[in-house]
Parts: structure tokens; C-alpha cells; sequence
């Protein structure tokens, strides 16, 4: 028994070694390039001296910002929020509660102060 497994061991590897086929060497092939070496190396370095190449968009400090609403327009707005009655509480701040007004403020503080 010890003596067939060693013949269908080597008949198996046989077979294995004659299935191997080693590819044939070509030589190096030649580049399909539609550029010429100069015409690659000019552009190789145009693109070298490239400004800002490899930079993300901001990092190199803030962006100029160009505002569309008046600067009247964004305080009136500020100051009305600033001056509306329980303003960072809402309904379901809490179970079963009820938001009852406990601020009065009806106009700018340096205005009130100025009456």
C-alpha cells in the first residue's frame, strides 16, 4: 500500500512538471508613445513649474468672502433673535412641559437704557 501512493505521488507530480510551461523571453518592448522624448520632457516640466500644484482648495488661509445681505440687514436680524422670549427653548425641551414666556425683552438693551 505504502508502495502505490508513492507511484501515484510521482506519476501526479510528473504530470504536474510536464503541464508547467515556462514562457519564452521576448527581449524589452518598446514604448507606444504618441510624444517624442523632447516634446514629454517640456511638458514634464511645464508641469513642474506649475504655481499652487498639489494645493487644496483653503489651505493657504481664508478665501475672500463677498457678503449678499447688508450689514443693516444681518444686525436687525441679530438683535430681533437676540431679543425674542425664551429663544434656546422649545416644547420638547421637556416631558410634559409647557413653555411659558419668562423674559420681556422687546428691544435692544442699549436702547432701553437710552428711554
Amino acid at each position: 500500500m505504502k508502495t502505490s501512493h508513492i507511484l501515484a505521488a510521482a506519476a501526479l507530480s510528473f504530470l504536474a512538471a510536464a503541464g508547467a510551461h515556462a514562457e519564452a523571453y521576448q527581449g524589452v518592448h518598446t514604448g507606444a508613445s504618441a510624444k517624442s522624448r523632447d516634446e514629454v520632457s517640456a511638458e514634464a516640466a511645464r508641469t513642474a513649474a506649475a504655481p499652487n500644484q498639489n494645493v487644496v482648495r483653503g489651505s493657504r488661509g481664508a478665501e475672500a468672502f463677498n457678503s449678499v445681505a447688508s450689514t443693516e440687514a444681518v444686525r436687525a436680524q441679530a438683535v430681533a433673535t437676540a431679543n425674542a422670549p425664551d429663544q434656546n427653548v422649545s416644547a420638547g425641551s421637556r416631558v410634559n412641559s409647557r413653555v411659558i414666556s419668562t423674559m420681556n425683552k422687546t428691544a435692544e438693551p442699549r436702547v432701553q437704557a437710552g428711554k
